[in-house]
């Protein structure tokens, strides 16, 4: 009788167990709804959007604090207390951030927008919006196990004047070259946008809510569903998009993972465009769509469109990949942020959306030198005088130009440079020309032989923050 009584106490619990994650982490969570705008006009779904996930997290056993309608300094006080409670809680600790409302790309940077924002100009947003890269360079800073943005906050811009001159969407943000343990999700793919719904969530929402529930599912097969399930939701017009540098397994519940089937498996190595050709030739429309959707290569969409060119999927297929293309490209020229990387894309991409930022950028760039490392710069040495400072304040007295016109040796280096400071160029003459030889940085160099000024002016100011590796020079 007592062991059917302890039977009947155990085989319950067992059921309780299995149906919630087993939490061997602290996990939290901050979800952010942005509905009521004051300068433009309010949106229905955020704040339901992020009631329906406060209570989804909750129930995956997240510890959740929920906010709608911040103002900047609020959304900027909320992301630093909960970082501060990520620290407290420890260096095991998932943390996740879910944000709905409006998002927008200036400048190759992506924004999220508070309810008082009220600008009047594209510069303005840099000022009266919040950095995607500050909140997470600012989860990154404290010591956690994972960290994962979901972002539906792809929405259209709200401002006709700065949709004028602003990408469309918002621009790639690349988990892998950031700190390891790291997911982001984005609503839509990027520089496309997302809708907010005609039902009681946007299709994202709706989506990552029915796909989380389910049981035992790791968090990239979790997002798969999700791509595709708003792929469907929206007819094509819209297929979320993420990056992912986790290193460790993550499901939002635990328990005995689904049917393989339900979820149609890429590949278990990376096709090529005729390997993806072979695969869906032959397939229904939509069956050849779902495979591409789930997978969401190049690859795959490349093969699609070429199969199905001309039909409705497949020009939806090749305006995805166009578009994809774009951004990557566009990405690299942010990360290079050079006059020459932002010509480049010009060159691919003469007519696009992006095509008034980039030469702004160039406009912005056109006094920064290019400050490429060359391990040697040879120039002939009767054009040497074409190089000399032409202003009197930089000109050598009569006695050193009489020592500078005598012929130069070639001398060995002195005793090892001091450590102190930056070494100037070093310059020899081999074979009638004038070899200048960059030294490492940092190390002072005592010159032999006669004075040579060199003089590099550097233009500009500003940094421009990038997510993972600290600050780097914008131009500004």
């Amino acid at each position: 009788m007592l062991r059917r009584s302890l039977l009947g106490l155990i085989v319950p619990a067992a059921i309780l167990f299995g149906a919630v994650p087993a939490l061997a982490e602290s996990r939290l969570a901050l979800v952010i709804g942005q509905s009521a705008y004051k300068s433009v006009p309010a949106l229905p779904n955020p704040a339901n959007d992020a009631r329906a996930m406060s209570q989804m997290l909750t129930d995956a056993g997240f510890a959740v604090t929920t906010a709608s309608d911040l103002s900047q300094d609020e959304m900027r006080a909320r992301i630093s207390d909960f970082a501060g409670q990520v620290a407290a809680k420890g260096a095991d600790t998932v943390a996740l951030v879910f944000y709905a409302g409006h998002g927008l790309q200036i400048d190759g940077e992506n924004y999220l927008v508070p309810v008082d924002v009220d600008p009047k100009r594209e510069a303005d947003i840099p000022i009266q919006a919040v950095r995607l890269n500050d909140i997470l360079n600012t989860l990154t800073s404290v010591p956690s196990r994972m960290r994962i943005v979901l972002l539906d906050a792809c929405r259209n811009n709200p401002f006709p004047e700065l949709s004028k001159t602003a990408g469309h969407g918002l621009a790639i943000v690349d988990a892998k070259i950031g700190a390891p343990g790291t997911f982001v999700s984005f609503s839509t793919s990027p520089g496309a946008e997302a809708e907010d719904g005609s039902g009681a969530n946007s299709p994202y929402t709706t989506a990552l809510l029915a796909s989380a529930k389910e049981p035992g599912i790791p968090i990239e097969d979790t997002f798969k569903r999700v791509r595709l399930a708003v792929n469907k939701a929206t007819d094509g017009r819209q297929t979320p998009w993420d990056s992912s540098s986790l290193t460790d397994d993550f499901r939002f519940t635990a328990g005995a993972a689904a049917s393989p089937a339900a979820t149609p498996a890429p590949a278990a190595t990376k096709r090529t465009v005729d390997g993806w050709k072979r695969e869906l030739q032959g397939k229904p429309v939509e069956v050849a769509n779902e495979l591409m959707v789930v997978d969401g290569t190049d690859e795959a969409y490349e093969a699609f469109a070429a199969i199905f060119a001309g039909t409705p999927r497949g020009l939806q297929a090749r305006d995805w990949l166009d578009r994809h293309r774009r951004m990557v490209a566009w990405n690299d020229a942010i990360l290079a942020n050079t006059a020459a990387a932002y010509r480049s894309f010009l060159v691919l991409y003469p007519d696009s959306d992006l095509t008034a930022t980039a030469r702004k950028m160039i406009e912005r760039l056109r006094y920064r030198p290019d400050l490429t490392p060359a391990l040697a710069l040879s120039v002939p040495a009767t054009n040497v005088a074409l190089a000399a400072p032409t202003c009197p304040c930089n000109a050598a007295p009569p006695q050193e130009q009489q020592k500078a016109a005598a012929p130069v040796k070639k001398r060995a280096d002195p005793d090892p440079p001091r450590r102190a400071g930056k070494r100037p160029p070093r310059v020899v003459v081999e074979d009638d020309v004038v070899v200048v030889r960059r030294p490492p940085p940092a190390v002072v160099y005592e010159p032999v032989g006669p004075p040579i000024g060199i003089g590099i002016g550097i233009g500009g100011g500003g940094y421009r923050g990038h997510y993972g590796g600290g600050y780097r020079r914008g131009g500004y």
